[in-house]
């Protein structure tokens, strides 16, 4: 380049040594230096291939007029990579726990107490209202109908009625020589068992302490202090009816009584 500005120079000056004039002797003052170490043609022309020509020419060169060393920025430092880590949970989680801990055998006896006032507030409930509702007893009737007497032969235990109606209807004439049909109450008058009709050893017989009875009623062995008890009989409507509102002790002589027997001719 300072070369083609030189022939320039000269060539406009030799106009004048043609015409003869002393031209004046041109003082060509040396090209400064540029201001920075110029970059060189393979530089360059690797710009221009690259088309980064114009942010070279562009790029402030470091002065070195001065005779100071360019002052060379540092690189910018790349931009740190935050690494993801884990958020560490607060010492409240573990603060928590031993309070919860420590307060096991509180809450527990806490519990256990509440616990127990619902029990008890429970049961005081059921029993009021058991109160307020109370027991009723579901008996059969005192009186009953038990079918005509010709369903009851001469001489035979019917046990029809024990369970139902706790009796024995009895046709017998072995009761001072009487035709009667009775109804005796199914308790011993021992200790208020509950005997059975032995019909192979026509007697009745106590199993809790072993007492019998007669057909009849009558007792003869074991602990049983009297006979057996009978209660109401009466005919109604052509049906023998049983009134065991009604008892009848032979021991006290109530067994002469009417309502204590049916005769039959």
């Amino acid at each position: 380049m300072a070369a083609i500005r030189a022939k320039g120079a000269s060539a406009a000056a030799s106009p004048a040594v043609a015409a003869g004039e002393s031209a004046p002797v041109a003082t060509v003052k040396p090209v400064a230096a540029a201001a920075g170490p110029r970059p060189s043609v393979q530089d360059m022309l690797k710009a221009v291939r690259e088309g980064k020509a114009g942010a070279m020419a562009a790029a402030p060169a470091p002065a070195v007029a001065s005779g100071k060393a360019p002052v060379v920025a540092p690189p910018m430092p790349s931009k740190p990579v935050v690494a993801s880590r884990k958020v560490e949970q607060p010492r409240r989680g573990f603060l928590m726990a031993a309070i919860v801990v420590a307060c096991a055998p509180f809450s527990s006896a806490f519990n256990l107490a509440w616990t127990s006032i619902t029990a008890v507030t429970g049961i005081a409930t059921l029993g009021t209202a058991r109160f307020m509702f109370p027991n009723v007893l579901v008996e059969p009737p005192s009186k009953f109908k038990v079918g005509p007497a010709s369903d009851y032969p001469l001489n035979s235990v019917s046990n029809k009625w024990k369970d139902q109606y706790g009796v024995w209807i009895v046709h017998t004439d072995q009761y001072e020589g009487r035709n009667l049909i009775v109804a005796l109450a199914s308790v011993c008058t021992h200790l208020g068992c509950t005997p059975s009709w032995l019909d192979g050893e026509q007697k009745f017989k106590c199993p809790c302490h072993g007492s019998g009875f007669y057909m009849t009623g009558v007792n003869f062995e074991g602990p049983a202090p009297r006979p057996l008890e009978r209660v109401g009989l009466r005919v109604a409507e052509g049906m023998l009816e049983v009134d065991k509102s009604v008892k009848f002790q032979e021991e006290m002589g109530q067994w002469v009584d009417a309502a204590s027997f049916i005769e039959l001719a």
